[in-house]
């Protein structure tokens, strides 16, 4: 028998209930499924026992994982558009254009072999 869709919100619900209450406890999510309570202060409590059990009692909230890997060329400069072009035409000076080819340039193939002749 399939669950209903009510069965499967609180399922639901219950479910990230025992996860905020083990992430806050500095749990797993794998150990934060174990937790057992229906009520908030109920998961909060187990998730505190079972934290101190496994050694945890002083628990650090997770790192964010927000961003990503940044080079040591961002700061709190580097806000803003105009910023970000500066930091590129810093780090990418202009170079002196190439002068136009010659009329001679652009009728010859450097690659075309004068006086090739036939042997017999």
């Amino acid at each position: 028998m399939e669950p209903t869709p009510e069965q499967q919100r609180d399922a639901a619900l219950s479910e990230l209930a025992r996860l905020k209450a083990g992430l806050a406890a500095g749990l797993t999510p794998e150990q934060s499924a174990r937790l057992q309570g229906t009520t908030e202060e109920e998961l909060t409590a187990d998730a505190t026992a079972f934290a101190a059990e496994l050694g945890a009692a002083n628990p650090t909230p997770p790192a964010t994982r927000s961003g990503g890997a940044r080079g040591s060329d961002v700061g709190a400069s580097a806000g803003s558009l105009e910023a970000g072009a500066e930091a590129y035409r810093r780090k990418h000076p202009q170079r002196e254009p190439r002068p136009a080819p010659t009329e001679a340039q652009r009728q010859t193939n450097p690659l075309a072999e004068n006086g090739y002749t036939m042997g017999s």
